[in-house]
């Protein structure tokens, strides 16, 4: 499969959204609750000079769960150390990194839901008591050492909640779920994004950008870098609307943020299944795309918008979908539309699916 522009998962070209993030936590856009939260506990915690309670970011990707860690640590005025899940192979790596912390330093795990039964078993006695067990040796010569840690905030970050296991989720005490983000507040991350990059966008133009990025910064950010880029050869100065939607619309990305697979998706139930009821595997089938690619790639966000029904029958599309592509349900169709009980993703699971 392809790169999509409209993907949420992280690319290459992505590096360049350091410039564009928040430093501090009132710059921090959007995800007003958990913001709000965070910021007393960081406060108490710098008032009583002790290590934050360890801390879980599990949401969609690319709505600034690494960003968040980042600005954690920059508050509290400690070091920060990052690594991921899947890096992490040996219960000495993770000694080796928790043993180099210094007092009160955060420690973020990016995919902490990937690593292995093992290394959790190293790590919690870490997250509670600040010490480590290990076994050193083999055989009759093998013999149990405990090392005491410095005091240690854990921020973990995970697309998959529901892929944690239980002890190692009991073991944060401040978990924060991140949802999507509204069009008004994309549309001041774009604006910002934009001064950053040093060029002109209309309030229009980036309202135009912020509405097509499915809720998500990090589409927002790529989104804008692509129309900078039209902008910027074509000679266009300020971007306004009109501008920003030419330049999308050859990106093949439409009013509502879906791509050409997303359509191909939408376009193949339509004309071929008749709206459905179809299996996922059928679709599979006829897209040419693996059964995990539509499950994990292209339809949490159409279910998420009511695009697409999930039924226990199997995929349906939904009325906004007909709507979406112009087209009249079938008479056949609009009774199981007005009948049916989908078997939605709730946002908890559209976010582990995610």
């Amino acid at each position: 499969m392809s790169e999509r522009t409209v993907s949420a998962a992280r690319a290459d070209e992505d590096a360049a959204e350091a410039s564009l993030r928040p430093q501090v936590l009132a710059e921090f856009i959007g995800q007003k609750a958990s913001r709000e939260n965070l910021s007393v506990f960081i406060q108490a915690a710098r008032t009583r000079s002790e290590a934050l309670d360890h801390v879980l970011l599990h949401g969609p990707p690319g709505l600034g769960k690494t960003t968040l860690a980042q600005i954690v640590a920059r508050e509290l005025g400690v070091g920060f150390r990052a690594t991921s899940g899947p890096v992490i192979q040996r219960a000495g790596d993770l000694a080796a990194i928790l043993t180099n912390l210094q007092p009160r330093d955060v420690l973020f795990i990016d995919e902490i839901h990937r690593l292995q039964p093992a290394i959790e078993e190293v790590l919690y006695p870490a997250m509670e008591d600040f010490q480590l067990d290990l076994i050193i040796g083999e055989g009759p010569a093998a013999r149990s050492v405990r090392i005491d840690l410095a005091p240690f905030t854990l921020v973990g970050a995970t697309t998959r909640a529901g892929l944690l296991a239980t002890p190692l989720r009991d073991r944060f005490g401040i978990p924060l779920r991140l949802v999507f983000y509204t069009p008004q507040e994309l549309e001041l991350i774009v604006s910002r994004g934009a001064e950053k990059l040093g060029f002109r966008l209309t309030a229009a133009g980036a309202r135009e950008i912020a509405r097509r990025s499915r809720g998500t910064p990090r589409i927002a950010g790529r989104l804008l870098r692509r129309v900078r880029d039209f902008a910027l050869v074509q000679g266009h100065d300020p971007v306004d609307e009109t501008i920003a939607d030419a330049s999308l619309l050859r990106l093949e990305v439409d009013r509502i943020g879906l791509d050409a697979m997303d359509r191909r998706y939408l376009r193949r139930m339509a004309e071929h299944h008749g709206g459905g009821p179809v299996g996922v595997e059928t679709l599979a089938a006829a897209l040419a795309e693996a059964r995990d690619t539509l499950e994990d790639v292209i339809e949490p966000y159409l279910i998420q918008e009511g695009l697409v029904l999930r039924t226990s029958r199997g995929r349906m599309l939904g009325e906004r979908g007909w709507r979406h592509l112009g087209l009249t349900p079938p008479a056949g169709v609009q009774p199981l539309l007005d009948l049916s009980t989908p078997d939605q993703l709730a946002p908890d699971q559209l976010a582990e699916d995610e």
